[in-house]
């Protein structure tokens, strides 16, 4: 058996049905003994047991009283408590048979207060003295008086304890519950974090390392034809220049909402797309951008910054990787799909050989590989595919796709 609960983990629910019923039993503990002593002193007045037992009862409520002062936790004033008005009633019982009915809401403060064993042996007590004193009064053997207060309290202890295990039970699936959730909420939150991290991660790839790189390269044809070629040198170092400022506003876009800096103006993606193929015309790589057809709907935002970011991150593969010389854009409108290619013109590669360089691909001992991975990752969100046709010697051709939405 479960010792009593005490009531401070339990549901608001719970607590509250708890302080009612415990209002309803005090409440019917202070009828009971002012009812038991109206009809003592109805019955026997002026005895000379009258005034112990008017004190009696007095006293008996007044250290009633304190008890809700002491909580519902077993401590040792509470026992003490319990032991004073549980003497204090048996001495009335004895001077007043008639307070036995006193004993039912003593049941209740019992079993609230004591391990379940110790409460049910006292319930067993009150009976027990409650028994004695009703046969004292009816002056024979009456068989109700002797079978039905031990059959009610029987029945009382009974429901208690198994509302109180109930109860009890009920607690601990609340805690089980609360800290499931509290589990999941946290395992979502750091789920969120990694997704955000590598989101920015593709993000970042697609945009400032890719520009980084390609001030990088711009800078270095640069310098070396400083002495040679003069004009040809300042025109690397504007075309890096002007990277850079794209570059910076990427930046700003990602302290506000990441959008992409070409889409930010409005003129669409095919506008966009043009941006970037004239940012990537630099040197000796020229990129070209077709478009077949037009979508019956506005493209979602979310589908335009990923061909957007794809084709960044594909044109700066060429540039890094393809050795080529041309490269285009095509950007196929269907009812069902949009596709984004990117052909060009360089070394190619075997697309079966992880060895392998080419439009789509970094050196895998360089530790970068982030092209391909980061254009399917995009793609996977948005429910795409991604094909990659190469041959050494004849070029690569990167093709994106993802479904549409019929329009409504």
């Amino acid at each position: 058996m479960t010792a009593p609960h005490d009531g401070d983990g339990d549901d608001p629910r719970t607590r509250d049905d708890r302080r009612t019923l415990a209002v309803i039993m005090h409440t019917a503990f202070f009828v009971l003994l002012g009812a038991s002593l109206a009809r003592f002193l109805l019955r026997h007045p002026g005895e000379p047991r009258t005034p112990w037992v008017v004190a009696l009862s007095v006293l008996l409520a007044a250290l009633y009283v304190l008890g809700p002062a002491l909580g519902a936790r077993l401590t040792a004033r509470r026992l003490a408590w319990l032991a004073a008005v549980v003497a204090g009633w048996a001495v009335l019982v004895v001077l007043a048979p008639s307070f036995a009915w006193s004993a039912v809401p003593l049941f209740y403060t019992g079993l609230r207060t004591l391990p379940a064993r110790a409460a049910v042996a006292l319930v067993a007590l009150l009976t027990a003295l409650a028994v004695a004193a009703q046969l004292q009064l009816a002056g024979w053997a009456d068989p109700n008086v002797l079978l039905a207060p031990p059959a009610v309290a029987a029945v009382a202890t009974a429901v208690f304890v198994a509302m109180e295990r109930q109860a009890h039970r009920q607690g601990e699936l609340i805690d089980d519950l609360v800290r499931t959730r509290r589990d999941l909420a946290a395992t979502e939150r750091r789920e969120g974090t990694l997704a955000e991290r590598e989101r920015l991660a593709r993000e970042i790839h697609d945009t400032l390392a890719q520009g980084l790189s390609s001030q990088r390269m711009l800078l270095q044809a640069a310098d070396r034809v400083w002495e040679s070629d003069p004009a040809a040198a300042r025109t690397h170092v504007r075309t890096a220049a002007s990277i850079a400022e794209s570059n910076l506003a990427e930046a700003r876009r990602f302290v506000h909402d990441l959008t992409p800096a070409d889409l930010a103006g409005g003129g669409g993606l095919e506008q966009a797309l043009r941006a970037v193929a004239d940012r990537e015309s630099s040197g000796a790589l020229t990129v070209r951008v077709h478009t077949e057809g037009s979508p019956a709907a506005p493209l979602p935002a979310l589908v335009e910054s990923a061909l957007l970011r794809i084709a960044q991150g594909a044109l700066a593969n060429v540039r890094e990787h393809a050795g080529a010389s041309t490269a285009t854009v095509t950007l196929t409108c269907l009812d069902d799909q949009i596709v984004l290619d990117v052909a060009d013109d360089g070394r190619g590669f075997d697309p079966a050989d992880p060895r392998g360089t080419g439009a789509a691909t970094a050196p895998a001992a360089a530790g970068r590989g982030h092209g391909l991975p980061a254009i399917r990752a995009r793609l996977r969100q948005l429910g795409g595919t991604l094909t990659v046709e190469s041959a050494p010697g004849e070029g690569t051709v990167v093709s994106a796709a993802i479904p549409l939405e019929p329009p409504s």
